[in-house]
């Protein structure tokens, strides 16, 4: 039943044909059991295990990756070849995909575990009547129409409405579903409000929320699917994982990579066409096929194997760090979506404030005879941690606030008229409530104003253990004072009472809404000297002027507490008890802000990032906490810029955008809200980040370009999320930001890095191949280098310093590539320097090496009609591995040197000096130390087809190496004096990769 808020009790009892005194018969709930099915959320249906594994293969570098591996085991069985070299390439590119592959499913599998845990939110039984008895059922038997009653502690088994109330009022605890602050009254009456969101159903109780006070009976008016967190659930389900902003661009430089692969190793095939009947082939076929496995080798040369794993292993480092701020990734690729986030989103409790209910500020009658008729203190701490001070208007600190005959009283009345529990847990080193939390905070300010009577207040109370500090005060006068009687809390009364005795001494204590507790006052008792006197005209109007400023200009929740003189030896009371009180004071409360909320919001605006406060509290409260945060320190007025959930979507789609773009408060949202503002927001470009912790955030989290779930919140909102705050503190978001910007600067480094060494190794083959010189590299060499010798450089440029100015930058933008047309000029030059350095390294071992054969150039560009003329040198002399050690050597020396390049983009190895980046000392070490190992060792030294170099050998190597590092200072030169702008001019567009949006329309 749809719209069960806007209907009477009547007409849904009779829309489900259902005596409310009987309940449902026994036809009638195996009928609509038929007709509206099992109260459980259905389960969705899970990807085939296969799928998900294919999934991964979807890309087109993994696809032309797969094609080279198969032609290759193909071309070895064709040639006959056997042993392990035949097929080690083949089998070392299929463990890479096989091992990327594994990382993927795993990922997949976890991001469905949100929606499994949605299930812990369902109540297992209920109480329900049915053929005129009750009964406690499981509550996936429940049925549209049934009749449950529900008290105290009771989860919602279903979503309900109210039809009778049971006890003076009902209370319900709706956070995980709405985000509201304190708990909601629910009432019997039907809503007539528009468009009405999850607050306005005050008669409706929603499945999973839970009952604080209260007992009433409802009706069944939604199981499954078809209640709040059904449509949670599906909400959730219809959300599709965005790609990260790095994923897209890696995603773009591969398909532009594997188009240029593909070019060039036609390009080789062809231009060697007229070597394919050489006699060294022994045929047109055999000759097609040697050349194939040339354009083989060019395309295992071109992509870089180990860049997924290198990228991997760099973001695996930033949550490392991350961690240690208190910011725990669940997944990778969020840690550099944090960089270019350009809005946050952020819910305002628990977040931006503590969501612990703290007294601020209390207001007294100070005398009535001389000085100021009101007397205000402040209250300082701003969680349940019995610490803070209490001070005067002057802002100085009262040693003794117990010594104030008003502030003891306060005190007394707080400690007695109150039935939540403070309590420390020292598993979570944290204080814990039960209870309401006004309550609570009525607690915490018992402790702050402390015990009369002893000099040594308050520090006496410091030297308690955490356990017994937590309610040392309140236990004192709960020890004192006996309790006779209470009269709970009711609507129309709005206060509660509660009778204690001491000694020969009854006394009532009251404490409830200011409007309804000053109207019963005739007396208040004056701070100066404990005097009670009567209630004037002119106090009970100053009063109610303060309360009104307190209330209204600060939005503070007010109490007032009284107390009363009572008859000796009453046991009970009534309502008429709760007359000619005695005005004790107000008490003004609020969920306060993070004290560090202030910096953080200063930095997100320097930043470039807006911050848009998203809650489900009411307008005037929000405004309020945002004023004291500092999320309107920019603004001269709120007009266009705070806006209820109702209020923007009455806009025209026009306003609409420009509201989206101006926006900074968003209050009386409900789930659907948060989702639709998210992707209203990348539709407009935006990088959102949505904060969030409770049940109704998961389909926002999960749909926004990065989730942060609260380490205190749902393990749905968790498992929906790409982040989890440990310290629930917005603070670590920004800090957390400040790393992504780190982590995708380095991300960059490497990245170009890696391209500028996969470039050397194409135009090395390219080059040989056009020369028509023999293979310079080995297909097994070029796995090497790509694997073990680029990827530890690589790997530990993620270790590279994060920028001092990393937070005075705007956000980039997500079209920004990866390599732009500048960069990509240089690293064409140093590539190309690279390629031609091992070409010129294999040829001058021909050519001009004391231990090579000094062939004249034209004898080696003639190598494959060797046997079929005669020569003065033996054909095998082409066979020796020396030739491609020397040239393996020199790519992976002018590689190591080419990392060095890659400590900033473009500072100097002057100013950055190597030891800047110790990680890459070590790895640019232990990758020569491999390499040696494999040269000097024999079973590996025949693996890779090398052997060991004499100290000459090593010295050409290091001369063809070394002028990387010149060549790259030059270019490096180039872009500190002018940027790289006559290099760009070349180019039409910014960027070789092609630019797409980050968000499909």
């Amino acid at each position: 039943m749809e719209d069960a808020y806007a209907r009477s009790v009547s007409e849904v009892s009779d829309y489900f044909g259902v005596d409310p005194a009987k309940g449902l018969t026994d036809s009638q709930v195996a009928q609509y059991a038929r007709v509206y099915g099992k109260n459980v959320l259905p389960q969705e249906k899970r990807t085939p295990f296969w799928k998900l594994v294919l999934k991964q293969f979807d890309d087109l570098l993994v696809k032309i990756l797969i094609a080279a591996a198969v032609v290759s085991f193909v071309l070895a069985l064709i040639n006959g070849e056997t042993g392990l070299t035949a097929f080690l390439e083949p089998s070392v590119i299929m463990l890479i995909l096989a091992a990327n592959a594994a990382v993927g499913v795993i990922t997949e599998t976890n991001a469905e575990k949100a929606l499994e845990e949605l299930r812990a939110y369902q109540a297992d039984i209920a109480t329900v009547q049915r053929n005129g008895c009750f009964s406690i059922l499981p509550a996936t038997e429940l049925v549209p129409g049934d009749v449950v009653e529900v008290n105290v502690g009771c989860k919602i088994p279903a979503d309900l409405r109210m039809i009778e109330m049971l006890s003076n009022q009902l209370r319900v605890d709706q956070a995980i579903l709405t985000g509201e602050s304190f708990s909601v009254q629910k009432e019997l009456e039907s809503t007539m409000a528009t468009n009405a969101v999850y607050q306005d159903k005050t008669n409706i109780l929603f499945s999973g929320t839970v009952v604080v006070a209260g007992r009433a009976r409802a009706i069944v008016v939604g199981v499954g699917a078809n209640t709040a967190m059904g449509s949670i659930r599906d909400s959730m389900l219809q959300t599709e994982d965005e790609a990260t902003p790095l994923k897209k661009k890696l995603d773009e430089f591969g398909t532009f990579l594997a188009k240029v692969i593909v070019g060039i190793c036609v390009l080789v095939w062809i231009v060697n066409i007229g070597h394919f009947r050489d006699p060294s082939h022994g045929g047109f076929l055999r000759g097609a096929i040697h050349y194939f496995k040339i354009a083989v080798a060019l395309a295992v040369a071109a992509i870089p194997e180990g860049l997924p794993a290198v990228v991997t292993t760099c973001l695996a480092l930033g949550t490392k760090r991350m961690a240690r701020l208190n910011a725990i990734v669940r997944s990778l690729p969020s840690v550099e979506t944090l960089g270019c986030t350009t809005v946050i989103c952020s819910d305002k409790t628990g977040t931006l404030t503590t969501n612990m209910m703290s007294v601020s500020k209390i207001c007294v009658v100070h005398s009535v005879q001389e000085g100021p008729l009101i007397a205000e203190y402040g209250v300082s701490g701003t969680t349940y941690a019995p610490e803070g001070i209490v001070f005067g208007s002057n802002g100085m600190q009262l040693d003794i606030p117990a010594q104030l005959p008003c502030l003891l009283h306060m005190a007394m009345c707080s400690a007695l008229c109150n039935e939540s529990v403070l309590q420390y847990n020292p598993d979570k080193g944290s204080y814990e409530k039960i209870g309401e939390s006004t309550e609570v905070a009525l607690r915490v300010l018992v402790e702050k104003v402390g015990l009369p009577g002893f000099d040594s207040m308050p520090s006496a109370l410091n030297m308690l253990s955490k356990h017994e500090r937590a309610s040392y005060c309140n236990h004192y006068w709960e020890n004192r004072f006996k309790k006779v009687s209470v009269l709970e809390f009711s609507r129309d009364r709005k206060m509660m009472s509660v009778l204690c005795s001491h000694k020969q001494t009854d006394i009532m204590f009251s404490k409830g809404a200011p409007e309804s507790v000053i109207s019963r006052c005739t007396n208040i008792l004056c701070n100066d000297n404990g005097s009670i006197v009567p209630m004037t005209a002119n106090i009970r109007a100053e009063l109610e002027s303060r309360f009104n400023s307190l209330a209204g200009k600060e939005t503070l929740r007010c109490l007032a507490l009284a107390f009363k003189q009572m008859p000796i030896g009453q046991q009970s009371l009534s309502y008429d008890n709760e007359n000619d009180l005695t005005f004790i004071g107000l008490v003004g409360m609020l969920d306060p802000p993070r004290e560090e909320v202030k910096k953080a919001m200063l930095s997100c605006m320097t930043a470039g990032i807006r911050v848009i406060v998203v809650t489900g509290d009411n307008k005037s409260t929000a405004e309020s906490i945002c004023r004291k945060i500092g999320a309107f320190d920019h603004l001269v007025d709120y007009v266009g810029h705070s806006f209820t959930a109702s209020e923007f979507e009455e806009l025209p789609s026009m306003q609409q955008t420009v509201a989206l773009q101006r926006m900074a408060l968003f209050s009386r949202v409900e789930p659907s809200h948060k989702r639709m503002l998210v992707e209203a927001l990348q539709n407009q470009n935006e990088v959102v980040a949505m904060t969030g912790d409770g049940v109704n955030d998961a389909p926002a989290l999960k749909k926004a370009d990065i989730g942060i779930a609260m380490g205190s919140g749902t393990a749905v909102a968790k498992s929906a999320s790409d982040m989890v705050l440990a310290d629930d503190n917005f603070a670590t978001i920004v800090a957390a930001v400040a790393e992504g910007r780190a982590i995708y600067n380095n991300t960059k480094q490497f990245i170009r890095y890696m391209i500028s060494s996969n470039i050397g190794e194409v135009v090395c083959i390219f080059v040989a191949a056009v020369l028509g010189i023999p293979d310079t590299l080995a297909p097994v060499q070029l796995l090497w280098v790509n694997l073990v010798t680029d990827g530890l450089p690589a790997t530990a440029i993620g270790f590279n310093k994060q920028d001092s100015d990393v937070m005075n930058a705007k956000p980039r933008k997500v079209s920004e590539a990866v390599v732009t047309g500048w960069l990509f000029f240089r690293y064409l030059v140093i590539g190309a320097y690279v390629g031609l350095a091992t070409v010129v390294g294999f040829i001058w071992w021909f050519v001009y090496s004391d231990s090579g054969p000094k062939l004249p150039y034209t004898e080696l560009m003639k190598f494959d009609s060797c046997s079929t003329r005669e020569t003065t040198y033996p054909c095998s002399i082409f066979e020796d591995r020396h030739p491609s050690t020397v040239s393996m050597t020199v790519l992976v020396v002018v590689e190591m040197f080419n990392a060095l390049n890659n400590l900033s983009e473009n500072q100097s190895l002057l100013v950055i000096p190597p030891w800047s980046n110790l990680w890459l000392v070590a790895s640019i070490i232990l990758t020569m130390l491999l390499h040696i190992l494999i040269l000097y060792v024999r079973p590996l030294s025949i693996l890779f087809s090398v052997t060991p170099l004499s100290w000459a050998e090593w010295k050409v190597v290091l001369y063809l190496s070394f002028p990387v590092i010149l060549i790259d200072e030059v270019l490096k030169l180039f872009s500190r004096k002018s940027h790289g702008f006559r290099f760009r001019l070349r180019f039409r567009r910014h960027d070789i990769l092609p630019k797409k949006e980050l968000h499909e329309k």
